[in-house]
């Protein structure tokens, strides 16, 4: 590296939210730029950013400004050189940076399924009549509401441990939690996994990004040394796909790339709120085109729902 590395009397700051999760993620970015560039621990430091969107867990995402909620904050520290890189879950990033920040450095994506959770056991089909379900996700209430119309389904927010802690208080029955999310907290035994067959993950579930500004070629130098090209390729196709969607949270949309040798397999659909309908759709194409590959299916699926169809 023709850049001077960071070291302990001049360390190179990771901004992150302050959630158990977002903590690991943070300190797994370290740790790799650590491995990458044989540098002391103290060479980093982690500083955790209150964002909105942890802030204010009484109403829904899509009533108090959407996937920003998440992000804004912590981009605005990284704007104004508070931090150095900031790192995220990639699925409550929304698909247009702000100006003078860029997003190209992905870490090994996790498991990519959703993670069916309730205290009695049993899977999704096994919940009683009527039961109540509690998912932040329009997402997943959207797919939840086209299998089994009959559940009652709340908002549900906050982090792992909270809602754990709303299941065992009797607020719901049930939710769903990202299996990525409950490995890396070592609590995957909480959770039945959703096979993708069933249930169609969120766009770019599993994976963590690491933001820098785009006038720093020290972190962009640092960056490629831990960025994962074959999750990148898969990112580009499904944020394709949700750019072209005009994805928010108010509109269910799913997405999964999977790379088949020098192809990429891109599956998306988008749901009507109510879950009353679906539109599914796939194609396959080249890694080069990974983001015009998103553009296409989305256009396509788009074109067979017709105007109005997320009304």
């Amino acid at each position: 590296m023709t850049h001077p590395l960071p070291t302990p009397a001049q360390p190179f700051k990771i901004g992150t939210r302050g959630s158990p999760l977002a903590l690991w993620q943070a300190h797994e970015v370290r740790r790799c730029l650590m491995a990458a560039h044989t540098l002391p621990i103290e060479a980093f430091e982690v500083v955790v950013i209150k964002v909105t969107g942890d802030q204010i867990q009484d109403r829904a995402l899509k009533d108090i400004g959407g996937k920003g909620l998440f992000t804004r904050e912590i981009e605005d520290a990284l704007l104004a050189g508070g931090i150095d890189i900031a790192v995220h879950s990639m699925k409550d990033m929304p698909t247009l940076q702000p100006d003078g920040l860029w997003l190209d450095c992905y870490l090994p994506r996790q498991d990519v399924r959703d993670g069916f959770v309730t205290l009695g056991g049993g899977g999704l089909m096994d919940l009683a009549q009527g039961a109540v379900v509690g998912s932040s996700s329009l997402r997943r209430r959207a797919q939840l509401a086209h299998r089994r119309p009959d559940l009652h389904l709340v908002e549900f927010r906050g982090n792992v441990q909270t809602r754990m802690k709303k299941l065992h208080d009797g607020v719901a029955a049930a939710t769903f939690l990202a299996m990525a999310g409950l490995n890396r907290l070592g609590m995957a035994d909480v959770a039945r996994p959703v096979e993708v067959t069933e249930m169609l993950p969120a766009v770019a579930q599993g994976a963590i990004g690491v933001e820098r500004r785009q006038n720093d070629p020290r972190a962009e130098a640092m960056l490629a040394a831990i960025h994962h090209t074959p999750t990148g390729q898969q990112l580009a196709a499904e944020r394709g796909f949700l750019a072209r969607l005009d994805g928010s949270c108010e509109t269910p949309i799913a997405g999964l790339a999977v790379l088949t040798g020098d192809q990429l397999w891109l599956r998306g659909e988008i749901l009507r709120p109510d879950g009353s309908k679906v539109i599914a759709g796939e194609i396959r194409g080249g890694l080069a085109d990974a983001t015009a590959l998103g553009q296409t299916l989305a256009d396509e699926v788009l074109g067979r729902a017709g105007p109005g169809f997320f009304d």
